[in-house]
């Protein structure tokens, strides 16, 4: 493997490790006694701290080891979690994430000194524990409190303590790294709470050719054995399990030569199930060319299905019937595997609501729901940034100081929901809270001050007209500026943000209730079913998740109100009428008076419109292609796609339509 995978893989693997550190920090923050939630941190930041090590990070490796010390006194008790403890290790988690971001982008964990910050935490230590680098080693039979406190929690939820006792073989020449890939092997099935000599000093090959460590797992002791002497280099291991003093319980065994025979069960013969993941790690530019590769060979089809129209073959039609279902099975299951949890995501809002709510002395809960939610990879990545925002938003405008909440009967706590699930081809996205609501009269007057607006036409808009100014960029109603929210920039980005990626973020407020924005998104932004439809001489794609129903107008029914807009009535409600000919600028041949316009009801979040077009062609599956630089400025349209025939058609873009 080259450097570069190895690069890669340990980017990969650390960025998962301070995810969970992440989440179980939070966890006891939560409950300042969860050792279990201790024990995740402590296992995690020793994986980062031997990864860091083993890849020549050095800063990175002692500021998680000096945080792994401090862990190791909490889960024995030798100090309790404090919160200026766990901001401390929240302080800690966010420079370990700079230095993989730093990492990541240069090849080096960054230049910063973090002497300070490594000070505090040994501030936090024992006397007896300052400046020692190492726990004090214990032998097979002499078990510490902590370790007899842990073996009994551990028991009593069905896992089993060993004794493990390894020796190497005495041509062993890099110790350390067959200790480490042990201890990897190890934290496959179990847990490791104890090692001697410790960690740091295998790590650095201060021991000779044995260590001993003590571990906690559900899998019974053959198998303990199987997976340590598949490890080379082995010259023998010793288990002794720990709730057992009888003699009988030590085994010893010198590592097996014969592969065959490191896999049979204790009965003899068969083989153990093997608890190995069946999942691979895939890089998201391999997926993309999955992707592309997909696309292509559905133009293609689509180009064949083109040829076979009109052809007298019934074995070429069922050839081609054959393809047809072929390419939709491949194209269900490429976007089956691009798809993850939208929780990927989520799951950052808990330690931000945490850090605003200790920031701005506001007392906010966050609940979430729809987590398994499932969306592109592609889309996901790009959902974060918005989504902190109106989080932000929010805390920082719209949840009320505890006092203020109370005078107003509300409870003390804020409560800020984060709700993902899915509608048709769409995921949709809700922040909402409970707060101070958007106070419609007050937007209204900035943007008369502003210009946007005068006071007859604010008379005739709608509150939710209203409200849409607020997505005006630089436009503010908040009379003090915070480095919470920002100065009026943001809620601008969020909706192009948005818009870029073919959804939408529509408002809903009622003033001293709260705030609720309604993100829409699609699902993905490559391969999507459209209707391809004919204005004037050229074919555009219509996206079918924004259809509703197509209907025909007769020109008689369609009316003119304020400012010539065109309207026509739906289901008892007036909706625009968009004709694509004038939008598009497409040369009209011959303009329908009298007769039946044939008309495309579009949705996107709460807005309707009826699209008049000439002629329905057909419904059809496209690949989303770029528009380019060079016409990535015309507003109606969202892309292209190559047709069977080989023509290009224009993707329109409903939001801009809307």
């Amino acid at each position: 493997m080259e450097n570069e995978q190895y690069l890669q893989m340990f980017i990969e693997e650390t960025n998962e490790h301070l995810e969970a550190m992440n989440q179980e920090l939070l966890k006891l923050d939560q409950d300042p006694s969860d050792i279990q939630a201790v024990n995740e941190i402590f296992r995690a930041i020793h994986t980062i701290k031997g990864m860091a090590g083993s890849m020549q990070f050095n800063k990175m490796q002692r500021l998680a080891h000096d945080v792994e010390n401090v862990l190791d006194a909490l889960r024995k008790g030798e100090i309790t979690a404090t919160p200026d403890m766990l901001d401390l290790l929240f302080q800690c988690l966010d420079i370990l994430q700079s230095q993989l971001e730093s990492i990541a982008s240069s090849g080096t964990d960054g230049d910063n000194d973090f002497s300070q910050i490594i000070d505090r935490l040994y501030a936090y230590l024992p006397v007896n524990r300052q400046n020692i680098s190492a726990v004090e080693k214990s032998t097979p039979s002499s078990i510490n409190q902590y370790v007899n406190n842990v073996v009994r929690v551990a028991n009593e939820k069905g896992y089993t303590a060993y004794k493990v006792h390894i020796v190497l073989r005495p041509d062993c020449l890099l110790k350390s790294a067959r200790a480490y890939i042990i201890f990897k092997t190890l934290e496959e099935f179990a847990e490791i709470i104890e090692s001697a000599p410790s960690a740091q000093d295998i790590e650095n090959e201060r021991f000779d050719r044995d260590f001993t460590l003590t571990i906690l797992t559900k899998e019974p002791e053959q198998y303990i054995y199987e997976r340590i002497n598949s490890v080379s280099e082995i010259e023998s291991v010793t288990v002794q399990e720990l709730n057992e003093i009888d003699d009988k319980t030590q085994r010893t065994e010198p590592a097996q030569q014969n592969q065959q025979d490191q896999y049979k069960s204790p009965s003899g013969g068969v083989p153990m199930e093997q608890k190995v993941s069946k999942s691979i790690r895939v890089d998201i530019e391999r997926l993309d060319d999955f992707m592309n590769l997909a696309s292509e060979l559905i133009i293609t089809r689509n180009r064949i299905e083109g040829i076979g129209i009109g052809q007298d073959n019934p074995e070429l039609n069922e050839a081609i019937e054959y393809m047809s279902r072929l390419t939709s099975n491949l194209h269900d299951l490429v976007m089956k595997i691009r798809m993850v949890p939208i929780d990927l995501v989520f799951n950052r809002f808990p330690r931000v609501i945490r850090d605003l709510s200790r920031t701005t002395d506001k007392k906010v809960e966050l609940v979430m729901s729809g987590n398994e939610t499932e969306i592109d990879r592609s889309i996901v990545e790009e959902l974060g940034d918005p989504l902190i925002h109106l989080i932000r938003n929010a805390v920082d405008h719209g949840i009320e100081l505890p006092e203020e909440r109370v005078k107003q009967g509300k409870p003390e706590n804020g409560t800020v929901e984060l709700r993902a699930y899915n509608d048709g081809d769409n995921v949709v996205v809700e922040v909402k809270d409970d707060g101070a609501g958007i106070d419609v009269a007050k937007v209204a007057k900035k943007a008369i001050e502003k210009g946007l607006i005068d006071e007859d036409q604010v008379k005739e808009m709608s509150d939710e007209d209203i409200i849409s100014f607020l997505f005006q960029p630089g436009f503010s109603t908040s009379d003090v500026i915070t480095d919470i929210s920002g100065r009026g920039v943001g809620l601008d980005v969020v909706k192009t943000k948005i818009e870029s990626l073919g959804g939408t973020v529509d408002v809903r407020s009622e003033l001293r209730k709260g705030t609720r924005f309604i993100i829409r998104m699609p699902l993905t932004l490559s391969i999507i079913q459209a209707l391809l439809v004919m204005v004037g001489s050229e074919i555009y794609a219509i996206p079918l998740n924004s259809i509703i129903e197509i209907i025909d107008v007769n020109a008689a029914d369609i009316k003119s109100i304020r400012r010539q807009q065109e309207v026509i009535d739906f289901r008892s409600s007036l909706i625009p009428f968009v004709r694509l000919k004038q939008v598009l600028n497409v040369l009209d041949d011959e303009q329908d008076v009298h007769g039946t316009i044939t008309t495309v009801i579009v949705r996107k979040g709460d807005k309707i419109a009826g699209f008049a077009v000439d002629t329905l062609i057909d419904q059809e599956d496209i690949v989303i292609k770029p528009l380019g630089k060079y016409l990535s400025h015309i507003k109606s349209i969202s892309g292209a796609t190559i047709l069977g025939n080989g023509q290009i058609a224009f993707i329109l873009d409903i939001n801009h339509l809307l």
